[in-house]
């Protein structure tokens, strides 16, 4: 085999007209979706197993990636090596999963040998393939068609444009259900315990709050306004917690609401804080999660929150700059 010399520019040009080829491939999948992917979408979130998906060689690396994907966003799947299935591997497989083959030709002889144990125990199947005339097509249940008009490979053989379409496809999926079960941000996190994504899970809120009793900005509702904003500036946390006689969160006074007083009152000196604080603050558990802190902090357009106990009585302060130098994010 000879190698072939390339310009810088040739190089470049034979790299987009593989993007251009394997994007109009996807694409092109959009005329695909209809009542097939309907009913595949149904067949899964039906389904009281798991996901089975298989496929061989470079569908089977592709097979791998879909069955992460599903499975880390809520659907939980598995995936199965057709070659090794009729070794004792298959056996992985209950009447209660679904199967996803995955094959362009749909005549890959190590996936057709799993038909008869497929059909034995009526498992539903969606075949992923090219080939709608194909054995594996017309053995499935729901077929969804990933046909690609040429390959990138200039020889038009290598895998490369129908291996992306059905990558895209398989995600068509995971998102569908994603959204169909109702799966959330923090669903989604529970399910990543590493890495930055998890630390919001790895940390409660009583790991991250400020809770020394003689640092927390809590200031009785009978108090002056002017009193509070010392209270507030000597503790430079943004915001005192205002509690009842019973020792109760009753309010906060952050520093807007000291903005908002000054330009509506002419006097403040004789303000009780009661009357211009912010009642029904938000507030969390020293047992939520760091994330879920971070959350209403979002939401709600606020730096910092009060931590209550069970009798709703302050015991500390979390701060946004302390769940974000934790790494929550």
């Amino acid at each position: 085999m000879e190698a072939t010399y390339m310009t810088t520019s040739k190089i470049n040009e034979l790299a987009k007209q593989v993007f251009d080829i394997e994007a109009n491939s996807i694409l092109k999948l959009k005329e695909n979706i209809g009542d097939n992917f309907d009913k595949a979408v149904q067949l899964i979130l039906d389904c009281k197993g798991r996901v089975i998906v298989t496929g061989m060689g470079k569908s089977g690396h592709i097979g791998r990636k879909i069955a992460s994907t599903l499975t880390s966003t809520g659907t939980p799947s598995y995936f199965l090596h057709p070659a090794e299935s009729t070794h004792g591997d298959s056996g992985i497989i209950t009447r209660e999963d679904v199967v996803i083959a995955i094959s362009n030709s749909g005549e890959t002889q190590e996936l057709l040998n799993l038909l008869p144990l497929i059909k034995r125990f009526g498992v539903p199947m969606i075949g992923m393939t090219g080939n709608l005339s194909s054995t594996l097509a017309t053995s499935s249940d729901v077929v969804l068609d990933i046909s690609v008009e040429r390959e990138a490979c200039p020889l038009n053989k290598a895998p490369t444009a129908s291996t992306t379409a059905t990558l895209a496809m398989g995600d068509a999926l995971a998102v569908c259900l994603l959204k169909m079960r109702g799966f959330t941000e923090e669903d989604f996190l529970i399910f990543h315990p590493g890495g930055a994504l998890g630390k919001g899970f790895r940390f409660k809120v009583r790991d991250l709050m400020l809770s020394d009793a003689d640092k927390l900005p809590i200031a009785k509702e009978d108090m002056l306004f002017t009193e509070v904003v010392e209270v507030i500036s000597s503790h430079k946390l943004g915001m005192a917690m205002i509690v009842n006689s019973n020792g109760e969160l009753a309010g906060v006074l952050t520093d807007g609401d000291i903005r908002r007083t000054v330009l509506k009152y002419k006097d403040i000196n004789g303000l009780k804080v009661r009357d211009v604080m912010t009642v029904n603050p938000k507030k969390i558990s020293a047992n939520d999660y760091g994330a879920s802190a971070l959350n209403l902090m979002e939401k709600y357009s606020i730096t910092a929150l009060g931590v209550v106990d069970e009798a709703n009585k302050p015991i500390g302060v979390i701060h946004v700059h302390d769940i974000l130098k934790a790494g929550v994010a």
